[in-house]
């Protein structure tokens, strides 16, 4: 039985990570601009068809893989900014929901239409690692380290790097960074890019481990909200946190109810900290 506990909880670690950087993308975007990206689960899926195409057509390394499919998230956030966003991020919530769910409605569309909705999986694997008697797949490993990379990575940026700064200029006061100079309206769309980037790059991981379709997105978009919600809007590291959570959630719970239950403890999870503490774990008080 605590053979059986820890593998569970290791594998739910390890997969939790990946949860927190698709979440962290959803939560980035909302921290930067006060928009919540409606279209954040097929833009995953998307990332998901981008490693199992290079993998299986072209021979990439799906790990490999995951850098062009990161630069095509990049580069497709700021179009969905500049075409869709943009010209409603100052108007009321509803605006900029209705046009991120349009967005979700034509890639779901055009997905289903050209690549249906049958089960793909990216048939690649690196054997497992066993220490004493928990025994997991090595890509599983590989994917954690891959996220905690792209974490780190981020933080570094945002830190360091002049358009990191400006990044945070923008988001603690946007009319401020605009009259010290900082292009708003780039910055923006590179921070909706920067969160559609972590999106893809989550999918592509998820994709390594576990069997998608076009629609699988939308689970880990559900999967996201509950993440964001569980460590507070707008926290990249409460994004990572709750996604670790979640995780062990999945890994523990089927060791001793059935996987049906899993979901529904997840929501009741998510209303709790609703009720409770809204703000989330690590989010500020207002």
């Amino acid at each position: 039985m605590i053979d059986t506990l820890l593998a569970s909880l290791t594998d739910g670690l390890l997969i939790g990570v990946v949860y927190g950087i698709a979440a962290m993308g959803l939560t980035l975007i909302f921290g930067v601009m006060n928009v919540i990206n409606l279209a954040h689960g097929p833009i995953i899926a998307l990332g998901m068809f981008g490693v199992y195409l290079l993998f299986t057509n072209l021979g990439f390394n799906p790990y490999v893989a995951l850098l062009p499919v990161g630069l095509f998230g990049l580069l497709l956030g700021v179009v969905i900014y500049f075409v869709a966003v943009n010209r409603v991020i100052d108007a009321p919530h509803l605006s900029s929901l209705l046009a991120t769910f349009s967005v979700s409605m034509i890639i779901v569309g055009l997905g289903t239409a050209i690549f249906t909705t049958t089960f793909r999986n990216v048939d690649y694997s690196l054997g497992t690692l066993s220490l004493g008697s928990i025994t997991v797949p090595l890509t599983r490993v590989v994917s954690a380290a891959v996220a905690l990379l792209v974490v780190a990575a981020l933080y570094l940026f945002l830190k360091h790097s002049r358009l990191g700064k400006y990044v945070r200029a923008v988001a603690n006061n946007r009319t401020s960074a605009g009259l010290m100079g900082i292009p708003s309206t780039r910055v923006l769309a590179f921070s909706f890019g920067l969160g559609t980037a972590l999106a893809t790059i989550a999918g592509g991981l998820i994709a390594i481990s576990l069997p998608f379709t076009i629609l699988s997105g939308g689970v880990y978009e559900l999967k996201s909200f509950v993440i964001v919600v569980l460590g507070g809007l707008g926290n990249p590291v409460g994004a990572l946190i709750g996604g670790l959570i979640l995780g062990v959630i999945e890994g523990v719970v089927p060791v001793f109810m059935k996987t049906t239950w899993v979901p529904v403890l997840e929501y009741v999870l998510f209303v709790l900290i609703l009720l409770v503490r809204p703000q989330g774990l690590l989010g500020a008080k207002k």
